[in-house]
Parts: structure tokens; sequence; C-alpha cells
């Protein structure tokens, strides 16, 4: 694997948490910070001096320590140039009919730009598409993702939170199983029918006390989804482990990846979560196949001085179809967080598929060394298919001194 190196693209945010092309046919970018800002930024680099959308306001007041509620995904239309259309999903205070003991609704919103300036969003603009109660702050998900192939719009959702898919808010046989909730999922909408939306025809759930918005199930914390620019463009989902593993998933139509009854390719039992039971279901309630993960890794707080224990939190990233660096074109390029809870110390990974189909994964060597020496929060993608590092200085929300970099060849 060819060393790599980080070169600084933008700073100055407190936890940059998505980077997107806003498909404005410019090269822009926009950049979300988990503060509720919406920042636009030119392809050089250069972030306009008034935030392109403001939702502090508008958020579940956050802490800030460590936090996992905020703006936490999205995306520009794929006609954005014409319709000036964005989508976004983020933290709401809990709204006045879901359980009082629960913590906060998750909204998924549509938002046009001002008539007469197209560098601001109209705040006033919005349309709640989705709303989604949480019983827990953490375990939001919080990805968007529009199809290349199909233009629908994907979401990435969390189990409700707490631990072990267990806890208030969570069903019998666990939020991600249960079809009659949209918590632990993919999602996908057609933004651009119906009222709110339509639901496309093919999407596989359409059935009594199903949730037809589901595309998937059997996630646990998908943090950050991408769909593959390149080949068959698959979509990619990358799912935070319990105890001992971290996990990367290949999303199909109607697939269940088996939370909690799974972790990585192992069982589990939300009872005793650090063990790993020999045997388990290979079936969900409805008789179907769990689908396997294409990579896990061991979590290091498990596995101490295991050479496959990366680190504690995975963050997925994008497959790499650039063409500043040909040696990692066609391989999945993503992250752990950090190896240390406390101490930021980020790790860059990339997977690998043979032409067995088989995939395996190795750490990027970054200026000869393993380590970023941040929180690596998330990805980014421009438009020519480069990719960034989006960081946090700290495992909270209370300096600015996130950054973004740009991965290049050393």
């Amino acid at each position: 694997m060819p060393a790599v190196k980080l070169k600084l693209f933008a700073e100055g945010f407190t936890s940059p948490i998505a980077l997107t092309p806003l498909n404005d046919g410019k090269g822009s970018l926009l950049l979300a910070d988990q503060v509720g800002l919406v920042h636009m930024v030119t392809a050089s680099g250069i972030v306009r001096g008034q935030p392109f959308l403001s939702l502090v306001h508008r958020i579940a007041k956050l802490n800030m320590g460590f936090e996992e509620r905020g703006l936490l995904g999205i995306a520009a239309h794929p006609d954005f140039k014409k319709n000036g259309k964005i989508y976004v999903y983020y933290s709401a205070p809990l709204r006045a009919s879901a359980p009082s003991d629960w913590n906060h609704t998750s909204q998924i919103s549509e938002f046009t730009i001002m008539e007469d300036d197209a560098d601001r969003v109209d705040v006033d603009s919005e349309k709640v598409l989705i709303s989604i109660d949480q019983p827990y702050f953490n375990h939001n998900g919080g990805s968007l993702a529009f199809g290349p192939k199909d233009g629908y719009l994907h979401i990435a959702v969390g189990d409700g939170g707490n631990a072990n898919g267990r806890g208030i808010g969570h069903s019998e046989i666990g939020n991600s199983q249960d079809l009659s909730n949209l918590l632990g999922k993919i999602l996908r909408i057609d933004v651009d029918q119906g009222d709110l939306y339509g639901i496309p025809a093919d999407n596989p759930f359409q059935g009594d006390n199903m949730k037809p918005e589901i595309y998937a199930i059997g996630l646990r914390n998908p943090w950050r989804i991408s769909f593959d620019r390149g080949g068959d463009h698959v979509l990619f989902a990358a799912d935070i482990g319990q105890n001992l593993y971290e996990e990367v998933n290949i999303i199909d139509r109607g697939a269940n990846y088996g939370w909690n009854v799974r972790e990585g390719f192992h069982c589990f039992n939300p009872e005793k979560p650090t063990e790993t039971p020999e045997e388990c279901p290979e079936k969900d309630v409805r008789g179907q196949l769990f689908t396997d993960p294409i990579l896990e890794y061991k979590n290091v707080k498990a596995f101490r001085n295991d050479p496959d224990a990366y680190g504690i939190s995975i963050t997925g990233g994008y497959m790499y179809r650039g063409e500043s660096i040909d040696a990692l074109v066609g391989k999945y390029i993503f992250a752990d967080w950090s190896r240390n809870w406390a101490v930021p110390d980020g790790v860059l990974l990339a997977g690998s598929k043979s032409d067995k189909g088989q995939w395996s994964l190795e750490a990027l060597e970054l200026e000869g060394e393993k380590k970023v020496g941040s929180y690596i929060v998330a990805f980014g993608e421009d438009m020519k298919g480069e990719l960034y590092v989006l960081t946090n200085a700290s495992n909270g929300l209370m300096n600015r001194k996130g950054k973004i970099y740009k991965i290049v060849a050393k």
C-alpha cells in the first residue's frame, strides 16, 4: 500500500461531520458542522463568509462534551442546479407526541435556496419529510446519499441508542429487526413524488405492520454511508459495533445485517455482550438469512495488542475513484475514529477486493506513520472523486479546531 499524506483543505470548524458536492456546476462543496451550521466551500477550500444554512436554533440543546446529536447529514439534490433543494438530517427537540421520557426527535428535512441569493438557504423553506423519535441521545446514524442509479434518497438510521439493542424504546426482538419502526435501518424514499415523498415501487417491505420506507435492516449505528461513483454503484455502510467488532457492509435491497443477533461475522448475546456465543440463529424471525459484512476488524479495547485491532469506533468512507493516487483506485478508504477515547488517535484504513471477491483491509501509511493525530469524524468526496478526511481535535464540541484534509499522494 503506498504512503499518502494529508493536505490541509479548510479549518475553523467545531466538528465537521459531512462534506458533499453541491451539484452547482462550479465544484462547490457543502460542509456540515455538527453544531448546526452548513458552509459552502469552494473547490480550492475557501469557506464562504456567511453560513449557507444555520440550524443552530432548531437543533436540540447539545452538550459541549461527547455528543452524538446535532446536524448529522446533508445531501444536495442531484438536480440542485435547477431546483435549489438540499436535504439535512438533524436532531430536533423531542416533539410533543413522543414518549415524555425519550430524548429527541431526528428530522429529515428539505430546504430550498433563497430566490434572491443562491449562496444561502431560506431557513423558512423547511419541509419536514420524516420525524423519528429517539429514546436515547446516541446511535442516530445520520448519513444521507442519493443513489446514482435510481436517484432516490437513502437515509442511515441508528437503532435508538443505549447499548446492546436494549432499553426503553427498544422492541422485544430489537429495533433493528423490527419492521414496524424505522430505527436501525437504511431507508429509501423518492423526494420527487408525493406531498412529502414517494415510496419506490421496489422497496422490499410493503406489507402489514411494516414501514415501507425501509430498504435494509439489522444495523446498530451506521456511521456514514456512501455510494461507489464507479463500478456497480454499490452502497457502502460502516456499522459501529458494541464491544468486540467493527464492520463494513455492502447494502443490498431487503438484506438483514444481523444486529442485535450478530456483531460483524459473529454471534452476539445482548445479555453477555463481551462474550461471543458459539451458536446463534442463521435466519431472522421471518426466516431470512442474515447477510455478513464484507469486512470487520477487532475493537482494540477488547483485543489489546492484537494486530487485527485497529480502533474503537469505525468511520465509513468512500470507494476511491479519483485520478490523483492510482494505487488507491478501486479501494474503499475508511477509518477508525480513534484508538484511544481520551487521546485523538484516528487511523486511516483501506479495504481491497480480490479477483476472487474476498475483501481484506490494511492501515494506510501516512507519511511514514499510521496515525493521524486527530479523531476522524467522517470523509468527504468531491465531483472528481478525490477524498477528504474530516477531523476533530477533541471528542466533543468544546472548540473550533476541526479541520478538513485532502488525501493526496506523498
